[in-house]
């Protein structure tokens, strides 16, 4: 959209004033002294500290006294009266002050947000609000998700005529008091009386006042998720927002999972492992997702937004995540899309093992300055790529076993004794799930992490073969020709009529290839024996 054609943006404080009227003086003149009020967020009071104005990203101490008892009486005061999730306002306005408490529920200390209805916010995902479909917004706190949800319900009830209802748990959408603020326009305000009762009354606005959208902020318990659910399968329109950062985060969240589907596991037949190249059990999307479109909001001015949430979860469950695509607005405030690439690799799981990537293709971000897409480093690292070896680092894993996997594959990897030499680490399933402090620092700088059963030589030369893409790479194995047609010869005498053939003890890879065989033959076939006689039987059913 041309800039001369976009509607105005425009910031709004929403009377700083009725805020600071609350404030002591001296805190209120120290806060007319800064260079840009008008970007503060939040004032700060906490007994026997010094105040604090926040900004976005930084913090300014506002006096060199320390709080007292005094400066926080005043605050109650002025301001209305403390819920059961300690906040409150200030009636026609949008501003929100929480309170911590001592043991003995003595107010010690007060969070003074700063309220904004910012017109315009809306447009960057316009064509999502105006498709009917269910919209759910994440974002860490403070970075505008409910802003966004406010102007959200202005636009739907003003400018396209829907009956729209806020529900609105601590007055922080339409502003304190009986009277909704106009940020929300002509859309219905229901308040709640106490957080507990938010998912009563998600049902009470389906069933008393027929709205066609329903906005919602913080969905973040099970009952909340299942009344969403509710409102979604009765054809409302459904905007709203919940805890955590993005798509995954989402994904492991037991309590909040249901909104994009859920997880549970499922038990494969043996066929249909084969076919996938996974472990029998694998975990599988419950349900339909309640919400059709999820925008994880990175800054104030740009987004990741997945399209279709059900092939997103079903994506990330099989390691073949979606990227989102990206919108973000440039210095002139013009309005740039990324469409989401495809995938810039696969993600197998071998026979004897599986494995977990760090770098989840969710994690793509944006060159501002070129607004192209970029992808994370990929899992697999063959030599293709110009490489002479592949340092790894084995974390609980028998690094004797690995070199000796590594060496009857004739492949040049090297075992590393620091994480951040590595290209790569691989680890057992027992410390993954600890979460260890190693894992979870290679996981904050993307380094793929592969993840073993157990300490057998065939799990890792299985992660090797995947490590190293060996069904695509040469591979110096003076045996294979003579096994492949072995296994070609075994396979025309079942087909004759001979009820199953057991092939010889071969390496984790030729085995791999020998399945792949018998499926493509449609024949079926499973490996016999413990390491290393472990071989394959080819059978008809």
């Amino acid at each position: 959209m041309a800039p001369e054609e976009r509607p105005d943006r425009r910031e709004t404080i929403d009377d700083l004033d009725a805020l600071l009227s609350s404030l002591p003086d001296e805190i209120v003149e120290a806060i007319h002294a800064l260079p840009e009020v008008e970007a503060v967020i939040e004032v700060v009071l906490d007994l026997g500290r010094r105040p604090e104005a926040r900004f976005p990203d930084s913090e300014v101490t506002l006096l060199e006294r320390e709080i007292t008892d005094k400066d926080i009486a005043h605050v109650v005061e002025h301001i209305g009266t403390f819920g059961d999730d300690n906040r409150a306002g200030i009636e026609r306005t949008l501003h929100r002050i929480s309170a911590i408490r001592n043991r003995n529920g003595k107010i010690v200390g007060l969070t003074c947000r700063i309220g904004r209805a910012v017109y315009g916010t809306i447009e960057i995902i316009a064509d999502f609000v105006e498709s009917g479909k269910s919209i759910l917004i994440m974002g860490r706190p403070g970075i505008g998700k409910t802003t966004m949800l406010r102007e959200a319900a202005r636009v739907m009830a003003d400018d396209f005529g829907k009956r729209v209802v806020v529900v609105d748990t601590s007055n922080e959408i339409a502003g304190d008091g009986d009277i909704p603020h106009p940020a929300i326009g002509k859309a219905r305000r229901m308040q709640v009386r106490t957080p507990s009762m938010q998912h009563e009354v998600m049902i009470e606005a389906v069933e008393n006042h027929m709205p066609q959208v329903i906005v919602i902020d913080e969905i973040g318990t099970e009952l909340e998720a299942h009344a969403a659910r509710t409102i979604a399968e009765r054809g409302v329109q459904l905007i709203g927002t919940a805890h955590g950062n993005n798509l995954e985060n989402l994904l492991l969240n037991p309590t909040l999972s249901d909104l994009i589907g859920g997880i549970e596991s499922v038990t494969l037949s043996d066929e249909e492992a084969r076919r996938r190249g996974t472990q029998k059990t694998v975990l599988e999307r419950r349900a339909a997702p309640t919400f059709d479109v999820l925008i994880e909001i990175q800054n104030r001015e740009r987004l990741a937004v997945h399209h279709d949430v059900a092939a997103s979860v079903d994506g990330l469950l099989r390691g073949r995540g979606l990227p989102p695509e990206l919108r973000y607005r440039d210095e002139e405030g013009e309005l740039h899309i990324a469409p989401s690439a495809a995938p810039t690799y696969s993600s197998r799981r071998g026979d004897a093992g599986y494995r977990r990537q760090a770098a989840l293709p969710t994690a793509v971000g944006v060159d501002l300055q070129e607004g192209l897409p970029f992808s994370p480093t990929p899992p697999h690292l063959p030599l293709a790529d110009g490489r002479s070896t592949v340092k790894i680092y084995a974390y609980g894993v028998a690094r004797n076993r690995l070199r000796q996997a590594a060496k009857r594959l004739h492949l040049p990897a090297v075992l590393v004794d620091d994480a951040g030499e590595a290209d790569v680490l691989v680890t057992l399933r027992a410390y993954y799930r600890r979460r260890q402090r190693t894992i979870s620092d290679a996981e904050a700088r993307r380094l793929p992490i592969y993840v073993l059963r157990a300490n057998t030589v065939s799990q890792m030369e299985s992660f090797l073969s995947d490590l190293f893409e060996l069904e695509t790479a040469a591979v110096e194995d003076p045996s294979l020709e003579g096994s492949m047609q072995e296994t070609e010869r075994a396979i025309q005498t079942v087909l004759n009529g001979v009820r199953s053939i057991d092939l010889p003890p071969a390496s984790a890879y030729i085995r791999r290839l020998q399945h792949q065989l018998a499926r493509q033959a449609n024949l079926i076939s499973h490996s016999y024996g413990k390491e290393p006689r472990r071989r394959v039987r080819i059978f008809r059913e």
